[in-house]
């Protein structure tokens, strides 16, 4: 039994002496000596190399000392006790891995420009806001989604011959139109839980609203001036809708790109348009025309009637004021007639002669107190008259 305590594989025995001393060149039959000092060779007196279950013995008592639990001897109750330590301390490093891993999994970081939408167990339960948020996994999942990003649908956009632009006006006709939505989201809760597909949604609310609104115009406001207002009550119509359905998108606005008939009467339609346009010059030239002759018209006949009320207010003052002197003289003819015939007389001969070009002498007077005149008025007339032909002729002579 003493041979047996070098090891557990009875390495420290005499047994285990003669076989290293038949290693060693030893002659046969010297294994059989049970002292294991005969068979040494020089030398081999010195300190033995550690075996393999010693090492593995050290490596788990350092283990044991740094995972916290005590050293033991080389006695059996020491190696339990450390055994015991060792599996005490890999339960704790596992529960602070998966606290770690639980840890990570539960917070997560929103941006400025999104939100997150918490689920209970599948249910909304929250909003997250920028910043840093914290759902217990796996009872609380998240999903981030982008609010403020700008997203587009781009409809009867594909080229000339694709279908999809194409409507009907108000007055038959069809016109091809391209036109761009652009919205983002404003309730990510609803976004996610109310709409399936939400491209798909806003493309068809958007081409059934413009379908909605061309049916009720006509071809010629749409190509020229009501695009503006198309797109205005275009934007409102698909917001509306899209609230009906509590959506949670925003519509922020519509550019409304194209309006044009079809590719395939796009020639003929051009030559209408300028026909059209023709014809409303030359009505606008038409009506300025006759605006012009009219006002003329207009104004002479004005004029007219303002001349015929003044000559028959004149003729009218003028008939009163005679009939009123008339008047007057009747009254003072009946106080003195004699005196009022006789001035009646010297008036009338007057104003009769007054007019006339000669000079009446009074034969009773004798013609004694008549002086004789020069008719000088006469006279210049008739030497200014005399001077001018005497001067062209005179030029006439220096002429030749």
């Amino acid at each position: 039994m003493a041979g047996n305590n070098g090891g557990p594989w009875g390495g420290g025995g005499g047994t285990g002496g003669g076989d290293r001393g038949d290693r060693g060149g030893r002659g046969p039959g010297s294994g059989n000596n049970g002292g294991g000092g005969g068979g040494r060779r020089p030398g081999e007196g010195g300190p033995n190399i550690p075996e393999i279950d010693e090492l593995m013995r050290r490596g788990q008592e350092r283990l044991r000392v740094l995972m916290g639990g005590r050293g033991g001897g080389a006695n059996g109750t020491g190696g339990g006790s450390g055994g015991s330590g060792f599996g005490r301390g890999t339960v704790i490093l596992g529960i602070l891995v998966l606290v770690a891993v639980w840890a990570f999994a539960s917070v997560y970081t929103v941006r400025p420009e999104e939100r997150s939408v918490e689920l209970f167990l599948g249910d909304y339960y929250q909003t997250g806001q920028p910043g840093l948020n914290f759902a217990p996994w796996p009872l609380v999942t998240a999903e981030v989604i982008q609010v403020t990003r700008e997203q587009t649908e781009d409809i009867g956009v594909g080229g000339r011959g694709s279908n999809e632009g194409l409507m009907l006006t108000g007055d038959e006709n069809i016109v091809d139109i391209d036109f761009q939505v652009v919205w983002n989201i404003n309730d990510p809760a609803k976004f996610l839980f109310n709409l399936r597909e939400p491209r798909q949604t806003i493309r068809a609310v958007s081409e059934s609203a413009m379908r909605e609104i061309i049916a009720q115009s006509e071809l010629a406001p749409i190509l020229n001036r009501d695009r503006g207002i198309i797109a205005s009550r275009l934007q409102d119509l698909i917001q509306s809708t899209l609230d009906s359905y509590d959506s949670g998108v925003n519509v922020i606005r519509v550019n409304f790109d194209k309006a044009d008939p079809p590719s395939s009467v796009i020639d003929a339609f051009r030559e209408v348009q300028a026909a059209e346009q023709e014809r409303e010059k030359l009505t606008n030239q038409a009506d300025a025309y006759a605006n012009r002759v009219l006002a003329e018209a207009r104004g002479q006949a004005a004029e007219t009637l303002e001349e015929a009320e003044g000559y028959r207010a004149r003729v009218v003052n003028e008939a009163e004021g005679q009939a009123s002197r008339f008047g007057a003289v009747l009254s003072e003819y009946e106080k003195a007639p004699a005196v009022t015939r006789k001035r009646l007389y010297l008036e009338t001969m007057e104003e009769v002669l007054g007019r006339v070009d000669k000079i009446i002498i009074d034969e009773q007077s004798g013609g004694s107190g008549v002086v004789p005149y020069l008719p000088l008025n006469e006279m210049r007339r008739n030497s200014g008259a005399t001077g001018s032909s005497a001067g062209n002729s005179t030029t006439g002579q220096g002429g030749n």
